[in-house]
């Protein structure tokens, strides 16, 4: 391919792609400000990688990441600045956890598609951590709104069935996952 010898056609070629280029780096940019991955290095969920949206509606049974809080719990296992946590939504605002013994439960009221009232086993609380840590249990009672249970069925899984976690509230999560690998 020849020269361009012209000089006004090589720089309207030139703005062309400079224009080009900027539009497609900002629909990228918009696009992964509204987007995220997330590598699962932790044995609670059953994928090793999630594919989030930003902003999407939670909703119960669906993989959830959210910033953990900040204590001294989560600072010792996690580091000054953990990672984001993935976690699934078991239970919505409204809903109900109690513990009986060892078990958490959360429980529902019938929904608006005339689903029947129910209740799930959501985890099994140990009174220690794998580390020799007291784990204190987490909240029960009605669940605020914009906060959200959170779990895993690993025997393990760090989430909501303990008070350094609690309830996940909305300020919290980053992102709600579209479909994961593996």
């Amino acid at each position: 391919m020849g020269r361009i010898r012209s000089p006004m056609l090589r720089n309207s070629l030139i703005a062309v792609g400079l224009v080009a280029g900027t539009s497609a780096w900002l629909s990228l940019d918009a696009y992964a400000q509204s987007h995220g991955f997330f590598i699962n290095r932790s044995p609670s969920l059953p994928n090793w990688a999630y594919y989030f949206e930003r902003g999407k509606a939670v909703k119960r049974g669906e993989v959830a990441f959210f910033a953990p809080p900040s204590n001294a719990l989560v600072h010792a296992h996690f580091g000054a600045e953990p990672p984001v946590f993935g976690k699934i939504v078991y239970g919505l605002p409204g809903d109900i956890v109690t513990h009986r013994g060892a078990d958490v439960v959360v429980s529902w009221a019938a929904g608006s598609s005339n689903d029947a009232p129910s209740e799930q086993v959501v985890a099994k609380l140990k009174p220690v951590s794998s580390a020799g840590e007291v784990l204190e249990p987490g909240p029960t009672g009605v669940i605020p709104n914009d906060c959200y249970y959170m779990g895993s069925p690993h025997p393990d899984g760090f989430d909501s069935r303990y008070a350094a976690i609690g309830f996940v509230c909305a300020k919290q999560i980053v992102g709600v996952s579209k479909w994961s690998l593996l």
